[in-house]
């Protein structure tokens, strides 16, 4: 059915041309809403080898999705709610004395800043990144209902994903029917594995990071820790520019510090491109640095933090796909 309606449009070059202006526009105008689509098909993803695993076990399907589903959420609360207060607490001093860390360490290294003209500008992008994050997460998930809507719908689509596999092959002829089939799966398998791995790398990131830190002795290990992991999401980009508030700190104190922090983020950095990436997030990226950078850059143009953080997996994402026509046109 799929490939008639190709072939006809093709044979209408006007009609063509209507139709993918009328694709685009509607494509732009629900953008937000195909974030949280995307959002919830790789957390989909992500959960299917635990479904499989339960299944394979004689478990009902029912439990199946809800034992891996519950198990996550359960654990994501109890792990992050008793945290909250703590590096909500520490995150407020940081930023309160970020001003003052600045003017030591520009002291330091022998640069003169004012003080006070810091202060403004810390607050005044306080207040800005505080006003973006409202409205960043209000454009994302639109509020707590949107957020409880991404996880609703990725429960049914972790439910119902073998009848919605089935559905969307039956839109392209028979024979293609199991290549579909396929390629989609090849798909769930990259988005999985990018997100489990990304959860891996961040919690090891993080607590490598907290541990180094604390051992020498630089204050506010754990928020700087948390940024660290939290920039991790970010590829290539990321662990640079979590190093710098982390040497901003240090230098406050004395520059020999600083450079320890510094090598140590690289060293960091080193143990992670050359001994965590290929382990972890091989299977699932497997991209081509300068590919990497541009995607961040594009997606975070287009759509900004959230653009950025979903660049990698929608890269791989249009890789498949494409790979999945050329072995199409290649029989």
């Amino acid at each position: 059915m799929l490939h008639k309606f190709y072939h006809f449009l093709l044979a209408r070059q006007i009609i063509l041309a209507l139709f993918l202006f009328a694709i685009g526009w509607f494509l732009f105008q629900t953008r937000d809403i195909l974030v949280s689509i995307f959002i919830a098909y790789i957390i989909m993803a992500a959960l299917m080898p635990a479904v499989k695993w339960f299944r394979g076990q004689g478990v009902p399907h029912i439990f199946s999705v809800l034992i891996p589903y519950l198990t996550v959420i359960v654990f994501l609360i109890l792990i992050i709610l008793p945290l909250i207060p703590f590096v909500a607490t520490q995150v407020q001093s940081l930023i309160t004395d970020l001003p003052d860390f600045i003017n030591e360490a520009a002291m330091n290294v022998g640069i003169n800043i004012d003080a006070g003209t810091i202060q403004d500008t810390v607050a005044r992008e306080s207040e800005s990144i505080g006003r973006n994050a409202v409205s960043l997460t209000t454009k994302v998930f639109g509020g707590i209902f949107a957020t409880l809507t991404v996880m609703i719908v990725s429960f049914y689509m972790l439910f119902y994903q073998e009848g919605f596999k089935r559905s969307v092959a039956s839109l392209f002829h028979k024979n293609d029917q199991e290549h579909v089939i396929e390629t989609m799966n090849k798909i769930n398998d990259k988005l999985g594995a990018w997100l489990r791995g990304q959860f891996v790398l961040c919690f090891a990131i993080g607590l490598l990071t907290y541990i180094v830190l604390t051992l020498l002795g630089v204050p506010f290990a754990l928020p700087l820790a948390l940024i660290a992991a939290l920039f991790e999401v970010v590829p290539t980009l990321g662990p640079i520019l979590a190093a710098v508030p982390a040497i901003i700190v240090a230098l406050t104190f004395n520059p020999p510090l600083a450079i320890a922090v510094a090598i140590a983020y690289f060293v960091i950095q080193m143990l992670e491109n050359n001994l965590l990436v290929p382990k972890i997030m091989e299977r699932a990226v497997g991209l081509n640095p300068v590919i990497v950078i541009i995607g961040v850059m594009v997606g975070a143009s287009l759509m900004g933090v959230p653009g950025a953080l979903l660049s990698i997996p929608f890269i791989s994402f249009i890789i498949v796909l494409f790979k999945s026509l050329n072995e199409v046109r290649e029989k």
